[in-house]
C-alpha cells in the first residue's frame, strides 16, 4: 500500500512556527500521482464500489481495505499527465491532503501537515491561524475532517479484524492480460472468500447483517469486477496514436 507516501515533508502542525503559512487552493493531484493503492474507510465502499476494485491487504498487522489505482508500482491511472483526478470518486485519503493525522510516542495522535506541498506559502490562500494565533475556520474544517476520518478509520479497522476473525479472507493474486499480449501479476492481495461466506454460522451471518458490515462484504465483492477498467485504463494510456495513412498522389491526366 502506499500509504503517505506523497507526503514529501509531514512536520507538527506548531501553532508559533506555522502563524502566518497560508494554503493556497489548487484542483491538482499531481502529488498523488505515484500512488497504485489508497486506504479507503468502510463509509467510502458505497462511491468506491462503482469505479474502483477493493481489496484487502496486511500492513504489519493491520488488515486494511484498499483500492487499487494501478496494476505497477508507483503508477497512479487516475490521476492524469495534468494532475486532474480521472475518477468521479475522490478517496477520503486523498482529500485530506496536505494534512494528515501521525501516531506520536504513547500512542497519540498529532496533526501534521507537508511542508513540501506548493500551496503553503505566506502570501496567497487560506489562512491557518487568525491575528491572535487561534484556528482558522479553514483550519478547523480540516481538524473535523481528519477526527471524523480517524473515526471512520478505527470503525473500519474492528470490521476488518472480523473478517480475519471470522476466517474469511483468503489471498488473490490478479492477473492482467493486456492486448499487445504484456501480463501483469498484483500478488498478495486479500478478498473475501465466498464460499466461506456462505458456510458461516447462521449467527455470524446474522450478526453481520445486523451491524451493516454484510453489506460492506457485498460490495467489496461487486467491486472486484473493476480490475477490468485498471487494464482498460493501462492499455490507453500506453495506446501509441496511429496517423492516418497518406492518400496516393492524384493521377495526372495523360495528354491529348
Amino acid at each position: 500500500m502506499s500509504e503517505n507516501m506523497y507526503y514529501e515533508k509531514p512536520v507538527l502542525l506548531d501553532r508559533d512556527k506555522h502563524r502566518r503559512r497560508r494554503v493556497r487552493p489548487s484542483d491538482s493531484f499531481a502529488f498523488a500521482a505515484k500512488a497504485n493503492s489508497l486506504y479507503v474507510a468502510g463509509v467510502e465502499f458505497n462511491e468506491a464500489c462503482k469505479e474502483y476494485a477493493i481489496v484487502f491487504t496486511r500492513s504489519g498487522s493491520r488488515i486494511l481495505p484498499v483500492v487499487m489505482l494501478g496494476l505497477r508500482a508507483r503508477e497512479n491511472l487516475y490521476v492524469d499527465d495534468a494532475g486532474a483526478w480521472l475518477g468521479r470518486y475522490i478517496p477520503a485519503f486523498v482529500r485530506r491532503y496536505p494534512f494528515v493525522l501521525a501516531e506520536l510516542p504513547g500512542q497519540s495522535l498529532g496533526v501534521c501537515i507537508d511542508e513540501g506541498f506548493k500551496g503553503l506559502n505566506d502570501k496567497e490562500g487560506e489562512a491557518l491561524f487568525d491575528e491572535k494565533g487561534a484556528n482558522t475556520p479553514f483550519l478547523q474544517n480540516a481538524l473535523d475532517f481528519l477526527q471524523q476520518y480517524q473515526r471512520e478509520y478505527l470503525r473500519t479497522e474492528n470490521f476488518c479484524q472480523r473478517l480475519e476473525q471470522s476466517g474469511l479472507l483468503t489471498e488473490m493474486n490478479a492477473r492482467a492480460d493486456l492486448t499487445d499480449g504484456r501480463t501483469f501479476t498484483v500478488g498478495s492481495l486479500l478478498v473475501v472468500d465466498e464460499k466461506k461466506l456462505l458456510a458461516l454460522p447462521d449467527a455470524t451471518a446474522l450478526s453481520l447483517f445486523r451491524s451493516g458490515e454484510l453489506h460492506l462484504i457485498s460490495m467489496h465483492l461487486a467491486s472486484l469486477s473493476n480490475m477490468r477498467v485498471l487494464v482498460d485504463r493501462i492499455s490507453a494510456r500506453q495506446a501509441i496514436p496511429i496517423d492516418p495513412a497518406p492518400k496516393p498522389p492524384r493521377a495526372k491526366k495523360a495528354p491529348a
